[in-house]
């Protein structure tokens, strides 16, 4: 068996960045060190100039790579994505029962474990998901971000989603809509306990919180 068909290389859409930061040593630093200061630290704090400071470069070597902080944040949401993608495709390869591969999908999409080869560490780009990966899309170049592939593996995710709901029932009217209702949902949720608790009810661990959602897809779909 080649180990290296299962190697975990995130395959980012060239528009977000200027130069892929994956084909350096530098661009490795850049990106391992910003996604530790945003996951800590906040979006609002991070700028390239603290980070330049962090792995001693200069800030014009972090602008080579990335037009701005936005696009950097657009980048290591997109690489979660691709984690995620890469995840999905792992667990349900080999399973033809629609219901059984979206249990799994949203276990996946529910918890924090990821990648143990991952570029990233995985559990600090969580964080940034939960916390931050809505100053992604909510904001004022949303359409120009998307018009040129900014959001694609966030949509792929979506699709795949919604090929699974589709299968399950072919009738179902709105599966973007839940799927989307779902994923953000589930940020929303881990969001809620860990800084405003009385916006969401108590749960033992990530596996209850995917079932609620597992729970509340089936009871749409299947009706």
């Amino acid at each position: 068996m080649n180990p290296t068909l299962f190697t975990f290389r995130a395959n980012i859409v060239n528009d977000i960045c200027i130069k892929d930061p994956l084909s350096s040593s530098v661009g490795l630093d850049i990106i391992r060190k910003g996604n530790e200061i945003i996951a800590e630290k906040g979006f609002e704090y991070f700028t390239f100039k603290k980070l330049a400071f962090e792995i001693q470069t200069t800030e014009a070597t972090v602008y080579r790579y990335f037009e701005n902080k936005q696009k950097f944040l657009l980048y290591l949401t997109s690489y979660y994505w691709s984690c995620v993608e890469y995840r999905l495709f792992l667990k349900n390869n080999n399973i033809e029962d629609p219901v059984t591969k979206l249990r799994n999908s949203i276990e996946i999409v529910s918890g924090h474990q990821g990648n143990k080869d991952a570029v990233l560490d995985y559990q600090k780009l969580f964080s940034i998901i939960i916390n931050e990966s809505s100053k992604s899309y909510m904001n004022r170049f949303v359409d120009d971000y998307n018009k040129h592939g900014g959001y694609f593996h966030y949509k792929k995710i979506v699709a795949y989603f919604r090929e699974i709901i589709i299968a399950i029932n072919p009738e179902y009217f709105y599966p973007n809509m839940l799927v989307s209702t779902i994923i953000e949902g589930i940020h929303h949720q881990i969001f809620f306990a860990q800084h405003l608790p009385s916006l969401t009810d108590k749960i033992r661990d990530e596996k209850e919180l995917a079932e609620f959602y597992i729970n509340l897809a089936l009871t749409q779909i299947q009706k």
